[in-house]
């Protein structure tokens, strides 16, 4: 990511002085324009491997099927972060293309642990966990009860229901 200062002092350095707006301009005719850098986690190589792998292995799989699945999932929220904007020089519909994107990791003041689900019926309860959520503290599956109507309950490994 550049910013119009950087190339500015670029092409000082090289001899010429350009004005940021004559830069900004050249930018602007081959479709770049300043844009505030989107935010999203981050996903290694592995996590883009196990995506496209279970994606192949379910692609035939019916929409019945489907129904009888329950997600579920628990995510660790920050109360404090960054919220700091960056800008970025895009083409229009590239927003979140990797060069353009900021990877975000949770960390930062304190923070809430909350666990969801969902199914083909709608959304349970969002609910807050406290304490570390492993084997001993299974999900709260009774939040999910109006959804369950025949579904699966994937867990990872180690939990029951």
């Amino acid at each position: 990511m550049v910013t119009l200062d950087e190339l500015q002092r670029s092409t000082a350095q090289v001899g010429e002085s350009v004005h940021r707006t004559t830069i900004s301009r050249a930018l602007h005719k081959v479709g770049l324009y300043g844009r505030v850098a989107r935010r999203k986690p981050l996903l290694t190589e592995n996590h883009k491997k196990s995506r496209l792998q279970f994606a192949t292995s379910h692609v035939g799989d019916t929409a019945n099927m489907w129904k009888k699945v329950l997600w579920s999932d628990k995510t660790k929220m920050e109360l404090f972060g960054q919220n700091a904007k960056r800008y970025v020089w895009r083409k229009t519909n590239t927003a979140h293309h990797s060069e353009h994107t900021i990877p975000t990791v949770k960390y930062g003041g304190g923070s809430i642990m909350l666990w969801g689900c969902f199914s083909s019926a709608g959304t349970g309860k969002l609910v807050r966990i406290d304490g570390k959520m492993d084997g001993a503290l299974a999900p709260p599956l009774g939040v999910c009860k109006r959804l369950e109507t025949g579904a699966e309950v994937h867990l990872p490994a180690g939990q029951q229901p």
